[in-house]
């Protein structure tokens, strides 16, 4: 008969922990937090040292009373909530309502779940952590007092249903900052001469960069044609040729921030996504024989430290598998970018590397296979040698003009072997070979491209770029990045277009509102700081109560007077030229999440809405009399159909050229890859590069 009683959050965790402990432990799910502050008030107790009101959320009541009945069955409890502030405090919720003392060694904690590991943790079990559970209370009352006083007031003065927030408003700010610096962009000109060449058999590139040794921008097609008459009757000669072997380093494994970048990069995730397998990871997987397993450690976290055991295996693994060429001596260790990381857990990396992904590929789905492929690969590649690359810089003099030649090839791949960390512009790094060159040589010139340039103004975020903005600047912490990104996009705040944030005008609006009359909030510097006085609460060096009293000394003083001198706001929506044809009233323009939709002028009595579609200029392939449009789905992706739907049925996710394919009659469509588009038949192999 069982003897002790273990909580976790989820069933999925419960069920793989439930194996490893055997009969003696009952092991229930919480189903995540019991208590919180309510919905219907503010549930803080200002002038009694902020003191939270907790109420029991709601369909919980069933949840509380299993775990009560099964606590009286038992002699031991064990809280085994995840290893962070939020584990913390649903265990010290738990161990509230089963009446647990403080000093009750009742707190269990892992990185991972494995069989090892739980065992190991409940061998040496631990009272709750107060100092823990405090940052939290400290964090969640700090974002309750800035949501609950500020969001009435815009609901009174711009629109019912907006909301503040202290992370959520800075993101806000960055992507509307970010959208001010384009608007004001002001494009500079700029040339560059490209010389086509030959030696031997073999052709390369070089670009104009000076004259004599000084290095010569061209800033407008004067300059460009008095560089083209200067060369016009040259001969090509090399002047100097400098080769050297260069390293290349592995990246840290992954922490919260670089895996939600990188998932977002490679895979095509979004930051919410990508920690929803995570935590599936995480929690567990049935692997046939093996059981249900814990496939990687715990995924909120922004420490790149790695345990000793985990690199020796890795060590062992890569030796194995590559040699002893791609190991390095000592183990690889990565120190922290972000000074104010709390170090609290070790980077993600799988529970053990000898599960390779393509092993354990049959019991995974699609999105988890993929994930777990990526944290494998880049835990194995951080752990091995550098790649050593030979590269060849070569300058040619063209009368007074020089022209400069940049070549590199791989001579050992190292971590290459195995992974290579991706950029946000898509692009790969390709060895790029040059012909055999000795100083004195005469090249071939096979032709010269000269090519006018403007310059780009700063990329909008992507939720990757903006995810790496908010590390940092120390705003939020692992746990907050995903929720943060979804909220901005559920308030209206901002909008997703081709996978990059703009802002709507509500954002801009409230932004600047908040900025006149709550600069603090939206002060990077500010909120930085905030977040290291929760951590200083963590680590027992500061007191909640005093953080929180600080802070809202100041914040009162601005609540009063935003209350007097903020006016009311009236956000007129844009009229389009069609008319609803439910109601006959006009169609307006309104920003959703996922871009500019047409609702009707006469809401709410009127709630029709439709899809603005862009017409591509494809005839139909299938009735050859409507046209091909641009459509979003549900979920926000872009699609392409019939405008004569429904008696046209077509669709495609992919982008029809307006062109069959010339082996097989076929419709081509465009097919975008890291490396550009090309065009490809969806019934055989033809494919053909899209032309710049």
């Amino acid at each position: 008969m069982a003897d002790s009683l273990v909580i976790v959050e989820s069933p999925a965790k419960a069920k793989t922990i439930s194996k490893y402990l055997g009969s003696k432990y009952i092991v229930k799910a919480s189903m995540g937090h019991i208590r919180d502050l309510p919905k219907s008030q503010i549930g803080v107790e200002v002038k009694r040292n902020f003191e939270p009101k907790y109420i029991t959320i709601r369909g919980k009541g069933s949840v509380l009373k299993e775990l009560k009945d099964a606590s009286k069955k038992v002699k031991k409890i064990y809280l085994a909530a995840d290893p962070d502030r939020e584990g913390e405090a649903i265990a010290w919720h738990l161990a509230h309502y089963l009446e647990l003392t403080d000093n009750e060694p009742c707190r269990v904690v892992f990185n991972e779940i494995t069989k090892q590991a739980v065992k190991d943790a409940f061998k040496s079990p631990r009272p709750i952590n107060k100092d823990l559970v405090n940052a939290q209370q400290a964090r969640r009352i700090l974002d309750r007092l800035v949501g609950y006083k500020i969001s009435p007031l815009l609901w009174k003065k711009v629109k019912k249903g907006l909301s503040a927030g202290r992370v959520q408003s800075v993101a806000v700010k960055l992507i509307n900052d970010r959208e001010n610096e384009i608007r004001e962009f002001i494009p500079e000109e700029y040339w560059s001469i490209t010389a086509m060449l030959q030696a031997g058999k073999q052709s390369f590139e070089a670009k104009f960069y000076g004259i004599g040794g000084e290095k010569l921008e061209l800033g407008n097609e004067e300059e460009v044609n008095r560089i083209l008459k200067m060369i016009e009757e040259s001969s090509f000669v090399i002047k100097e040729v400098k080769e050297r072997e260069r390293q290349r380093h592995p990246s840290a494994p992954f922490i919260t921030s670089t895996l939600q970048q990188e998932a977002a990069r490679k895979l095509n995730f979004r930051a919410a996504k990508t920690m929803s397998v995570a935590q599936q990871l995480y929690e567990g997987i049935e692997l046939g024989k093996e059981g249900t397993v814990g496939l990687i450690t715990y995924m909120r976290t922004d420490s790149t430290r790695i345990s000793p055991v985990a690199q020796e295996e890795a060590k062992e693994y890569i030796q194995g598998k590559f040699g002893d060429a791609y190991a390095p001596e000592s183990p690889r260790n990565y120190t922290k970018k972000n000074s104010g990381a709390q170090d609290a857990h070790e980077a993600i990396r799988p529970s053990s590397v000898l599960r390779s992904p393509d092993e354990i590929k049959s019991y995974l789905s699609r999105d988890q296979y993929r994930l777990y492929k990526l944290i494998w690969e880049r835990f194995v590649a951080s752990q091995m040698t550098s790649a050593v690359l030979d590269t060849m810089t070569v300058d040619i003099q063209a009368n007074e003009a020089v022209f400069r030649a940049v070549g590199s090839k791989v001579k050992f791949p190292g971590f290459m072997k195995v992974y290579v960390e991706g950029n946000d512009d898509g692009t790969t790094e390709e060895d790029r070979l040059l012909p055999p060159l000795r100083k004195d040589d005469v090249v071939e010139r096979v032709g010269i491209e000269p090519k006018q340039h403007f310059t780009q103004p700063p990329p909008r975020y992507t939720e990757a770029r903006l995810v790496r903005t908010l590390e940092e600047l120390g705003i939020g912490r692992p746990s907050t990045y995903a929720p943060t990104l979804e909220t901005i996009q559920k308030r209206g705040y901002v909008a997703l277009e081709d996978k990059k944030f703009i802002p709507t005008e509500l954002g801009e609006l409230v932004v600047e509102l908040m900025e006149e009359f709550f600069p603090e909030i939206l002060d990077v510097e500010f909120t930085a700081n905030m977040e290291e006085e929760l951590d200083h609460v963590e680590e027992g060096k500061e007191d909640w109560v005093k953080v929180l009293d600080e802070f809202y000394q100041s914040f009162e003083k601005r609540l009063e007077v935003a209350e007097e001198e903020m006016k009311e706001v009236e956000i007129q929506d844009e009229v389009s030229d069609e008319i609803c044809e439910k109601c006959g009233k006009p169609l307006v323009y309104k920003m959703g999440r996922f871009g500019k939709f047409l609702a009707c002028s006469g809401f709410p009595e009127c709630r029709n809405t439709k899809p603005i579609v862009k017409d591509i200029g494809v005839v139909c392939p299938k009735c050859k009399e409507g046209h091909i449009v641009e459509r979003r789905s549900k979920k926000g992706r872009i699609f392409y159909g019939c405008n004569r739907y429904p008696e046209c049925d077509f669709v495609s996710w992919d982008r029809p050229a307006g062109r069959d394919c010339p082996k097989c009659d076929s419709m081509l469509v465009v097919k975008n890859t890291k490396n550009g588009q090309h065009l490809q038949c969806v019934q055989c192999d033809f494919k053909e590069e899209v032309p710049e």
